[in-house]
């Protein structure tokens, strides 16, 4: 999968802006918070992925277009 391009990002930027409290829905890494786990988001990065402090003190990005997480109410 190549890098998204920049409509991509600026969607991604629009949909999670900082401060959007989110719940991890997949994520594929040995050190992923669990599933269910909220966070708020401190960003996007050039790439979409979205840059989460997660409420365990994690701070791994979802990374676009392999993990996902929700927009909490």
């Amino acid at each position: 999968m190549g890098f998204p391009n920049r409509e991509t990002v600026e969607r991604v930027r629009r949909e999670y802006p900082a401060g959007t409290r989110v719940e991890l829905v997949r994520m594929d890494d040995v050190q992923a918070p669990p599933i269910g786990t909220r966070g708020t988001v401190t960003g996007v990065d050039d790439t979409a992925s979205v840059m989460v402090a997660w409420d365990n003190g994690s701070s791994l990005h979802v990374i676009y277009g392999e993990d996902a997480c929700r927009k909490l109410q």
